[in-house]
């Protein structure tokens, strides 16, 4: 096994396969089993040297963790297993992945057998190209309907705010450079929009086409509607980070300045009406023009607050990614 620290030896490359499962003991030995084959592949074509897999054992509740025990019997070392005390999700599962791999690159895929291994080649030769990051694309995918409209939705949103040009976010089969993965953070779900977040860090961001199969064995794990709701908020908070995490007082303060001045129109426009009618009274738009001074200042103090959080947490951070220094 090639050693991290020896990795930038002439031509020596080391990949790490990260892998999370959760419930798929029909899955795992084929899986390993194509991924293997494709790897030995990638190492007597030249594109890497050596390679590892690394298993994340999410906290399945049958019997994923007995089958990945018999993989790694006849893995001949080449195969890592972590396995969670519990159901940590995707993001968790990712993390532990990366904080344990020793790759110069890492691809991540599902272990569902929906992501084809043979892409592993296509996605490595595009990252040669001289990108970061390589994401694959689902461009023909073997979903249910109502899966494809809520992924389509999702990613027409997130193409507006966050101003990349990808097609698919939610494609696991992805491939990252050793430097991404110590430039990541990685919290609540956020698993769906790594590429977002490397974007927005100014990582050059590459998608191909890959293949996507129907799954067939095992069930989704991703059904309800709480999950596009979750995803929505995620992205949300995406955007808000990589626009204001250093300068919080600038969101809440506009959007306080912004009702004050719709309250000095709404008495603006009370005054003239009194001066032309003769009457002013408490009515409605007083009582619009009262509430948004009074939730305006509450949004300001708000973003006082979080200006001197924001100073606290920022003190030890860096707002910035260096690409080489010369």
């Amino acid at each position: 096994m090639v050693n991290m620290r020896n990795s930038n030896k002439k031509n020596g490359r080391l990949l790490s396969i990260v892998i999370p499962l959760y419930n798929e003991e029909e899955n795992v030995l084929q899986l390993f089993k194509e991924i293997s084959y494709n790897s030995r592949a990638l190492v007597v074509q030249g594109l890497v040297t050596d390679y590892e897999i690394i298993f994340i054992n999410d906290g399945s509740r049958d019997n994923t963790q007995k089958n990945l025990i018999e993989v790694k019997k006849i893995s001949k070392n080449k195969v890592r297993i972590i396995e969670f005390r519990k159901n940590f999700g995707q993001t968790a599962a990712l993390k532990a992945g990366f904080v344990e791999s020793k790759g110069d690159i890492i691809i991540t895929m599902d272990g569902d057998l929906q992501n084809d291994p043979a892409d592993m080649k296509n996605i490595i030769k595009k990252l040669d190209e001289g990108y970061d990051v390589v994401s694959g694309w689902r461009w023909q995918r073997h979903d249910p309907a109502k899966k494809l409209l809520v992924s389509r939705i999702m990613n027409r949103i997130r193409r507006k705010l966050i101003g990349d040009k990808l097609h698919d976010y939610g494609c696991s089969l992805k491939i990252y450079r050793r430097d991404c993965i110590k430039d990541l953070q990685l919290f609540g779900e956020l698993h769906r929009y790594i590429t977002a977040y490397l974007f927005i860090k100014g990582y050059k961001i590459a998608e191909i086409k890959v293949n996507h199969r129907p799954r067939k064995a095992g069930i989704t794990k991703y059904k309800n509607i709480g999950r596009g709701i979750n995803g929505l908020l995620d992205l949300f908070f995406l955007k808000f980070w990589a626009s204001f995490s250093d300068r919080p007082l600038h969101f809440f303060g506009r959007i306080g300045i912004y009702q004050w001045a719709i309250a000095i129109l709404i008495t603006i426009e009370q005054i003239i009406k009194f001066i032309f009618v003769g009457k002013l009274t408490f009515g409605p738009f007083m009582a619009l023009a009262l509430l948004l001074v009074i939730t305006g200042l509450l949004f300001i103090i708000f973003g006082f607050l979080s200006e001197m959080i924001t100073r606290i947490y920022f003190k030890d951070e860096t707002t910035y990614s260096i690409k080489e220094i010369i």
